[in-house]
């Protein structure tokens, strides 16, 4: 039987973008922001998500992965009460929730590294940070020298190495599941931790809830040295991420098929049985609106997020299309506060939450889509058909990046008379072991078969 994670449909909120807060503390008390979440619950219900990755969270400076406290939820989105309550709200609603891990740095108000700041050489912490030297400074001008993240001296590497730290880390951990119940962690910054330290996490969190999910995020490398029995459940799958946009871009289905043979096909797939974290977009990334050079792609594009072999997610607002692009290096128009009520009444791209959710039905419906092995069945620059086949049933998915509409000859990996298009609820009978479909511009299609 499938674990929760597996099966799963993801909505990703970047809550201080969502939902208005300011860029930094500016001395203020707590501000119950969460609270306005409850409508966006009901959204995600609706929209068939089963499970919420919210974050970051932990009290910070700026942008959020600057931890100023990792027991304490960020003042400008409320207190740990409105994070509890959101959770249960979540769970009465068969939604999980995931937040974000910020393990890998500190910002630089936190404690251990105030009191490195105060205390030089005598501070307790002084180990507590990768590559301390007295002897040398920072553009932070502090008199000593420590290893940061990519050189931004506001996110002070933690030494992973130090038990203390770990110690400390996994504590805050088991804190998070103890206090607001929740189901998993997306850890920051994965490709940067210690495999030691996600090894002692993994066994941490199952003995605290023997379903709890870790994530981590990973753009380049080898996927399977994160995703195994020891240390996490499933990574960020950036290649495919990739390929979904430049193989709409470049008419070039190609790549997405070479990735995903390479990645999960039955015949020697380097990672076959992993569940790896599907997007097309995220916090960091250009919303899949403006990678596209047609919109008309969205459809395709959201058609393969749900039916290749992945644990799906969408960013939230993506689902109507909203926009947003990197500006000067800055991820501000990536994080946009959203206005629920009016996207519903005008959404940018007609149609495509309609889409999403239909999507989101048949991926809940058809257990293929979870557990099934990937076959090519079609495949040129333009046109591009698979199946998902489980036992006695298969959902073959057939996609098409032309500006105009072609003719499918689709074989069929069961032997059966019919099939059922899930989009049309049309039945369309086989002729001679293939399915016959005219597919239109931009389009997609998704058949239902099932023997006996």
């Amino acid at each position: 039987m499938s674990k929760w994670y597996e099966e799963a449909i993801f909505y990703h909120i970047y809550p201080l973008g969502l939902l208005g807060a300011p860029e930094t503390h500016r001395g203020e008390e707590d501000v119950h922001r969460l609270r306005e979440l409850d409508a966006w619950i009901a959204h995600m219900k609706d929209m068939g998500f089963t499970a919420v990755y919210i974050g970051p969270l932990f009290e910070s400076t700026s942008h959020g992965y600057d931890t100023k406290d990792y027991r304490k939820v960020d003042s400008r989105l409320g207190d740990n009460e409105d994070f509890r309550r959101f959770v249960s709200l979540c769970h009465d609603g068969g939604i999980r929730v995931v937040v974000d891990g910020v393990f890998n740095h500190t910002g630089r108000e936190f404690f251990a590294f105030q009191d490195l700041q105060k205390n030089r050489e005598q501070s307790p912490y002084r180990y507590w940070y990768q590559d301390v030297s007295f002897e040398g400074n920072t553009p932070m001008n502090d008199g000593f020298w420590y290893r940061a993240w990519r050189n931004c001296y506001e996110l002070a590497n933690l030494n992973l190495w130090n038990p203390d730290v770990k110690n400390y880390l996994l504590d805050v951990v088991r804190f998070w599941i103890d206090e607001f119940d929740i189901d998993g962690i997306r850890l920051d910054c994965a490709d940067c931790l210690q495999f030691d330290f996600m090894k002692e996490l993994r066994k941490a969190t199952e003995e605290k809830k023997e379903d709890f999910w870790l994530m981590g995020e990973v753009i380049h490398g080898d996927y399977a040295r994160w995703v195994n029995q020891e240390t996490l459940h499933s990574v960020t799958n950036y290649e495919l991420w990739k390929g979904l946009y430049s193989g709409h871009n470049d008419h070039n289905y190609f790549e997405i098929a070479h990735t995903i043979r390479r990645q999960f096909d039955a015949n020697g797939g380097i990672y076959k049985g992993c569940r790896l974290y599907t997007f097309v977009d995220n916090h960091d990334v250009d919303r899949i609106v403006n990678k596209l050079n047609e919109k008309g792609f969205l459809r395709s594009v959201y058609t393969l997020l749900y039916t290749l072999p992945g644990i799906p997610s969408v960013y939230y607002g993506s689902e109507w299309g909203v926009e947003g692009k990197k500006e000067w290096g800055g991820d501000k128009a990536l994080r946009p506060s959203l206005d629920l009520e009016k996207l519903k009444e005008k959404p940018p791209v007609p149609e495509l939450s309609e889409l999403v959710k239909t999507l989101g039905r048949i991926h809940r419906e058809e257990k293929a889509l979870t557990d099934g092995v990937y076959r090519e069945l079609l495949l040129t620059n333009r046109q591009y058909a698979f199946a998902r086949i489980l036992g006695e049933e298969a959902v073959i998915v057939a996609v098409n990046n032309d500006e105009t509409g072609v003719r499918l000859e689709i074989p069929c990996p069961i032997a059966v008379e019919k099939a059922l298009e899930a989009f049309t609820q049309k039945e369309q009978k086989l002729e001679n072991g293939k399915l016959i479909w005219e597919m239109p511009a931009y389009g997609s299609a998704v058949f239902i078969v099932k023997q006996g």
